[in-house]
């Protein structure tokens, strides 16, 4: 398996906003994942951050990103609506033991963060050559 499904954190989010009629996490990072050959890939929608703003971390199986997003500078301008999120958020993956954590690529463009990370090398399928009869050596002893 390559990523866990299940984040008992979001869920638990999902359950607050049910019976609060609130959000826990206004501004989730939604995420697609998918396989392409011997590469994992992981896409994070980040509207409105800038690259520096994102810091990502392995630690065992578990990669954590977090990512900034201002409040629009201070001015004297009255502010009519708010609804984009600002501040901090961050995400967790929990990450199969057959990837490969230490080779992550990551790149951000026009608000998307790209993970790629590589299917670990004992975890890929290899062929095992059978030798024939007709390869065997007599040995005369």
């Amino acid at each position: 398996m390559m990523l866990m499904r299940t984040d008992p954190f979001r869920e638990l989010d999902r359950l607050t906003e049910r019976l609060l009629g609130t959000s826990a996490h206004p501004a989730a990072m939604p995420m697609d994942a998918y396989r392409d050959g011997d590469t994992f890939v992981v896409l994070l929608d980040l509207p409105g951050v800038t690259p520096e703003s994102i810091d990502l971390d392995v630690e065992r199986n578990v990669l954590t990103v977090r990512a900034e997003r201002r409040t629009a500078p201070q001015s004297d301008a009255e502010m009519v609506i708010a609804e984009r999120p600002a501040g901090t958020f961050s995400r967790q993956l929990f990450l199969g033991e057959t990837l490969d954590t230490e080779r992550i690529e990551a790149s951000y463009d026009m608000g998307v963060l790209t993970l790629r990370i590589p299917v670990a090398e004992q975890a890929k399928p290899r062929k095992i050559e059978i030798s024939g009869g007709s390869d065997r050596r007599q040995i005369s002893g």
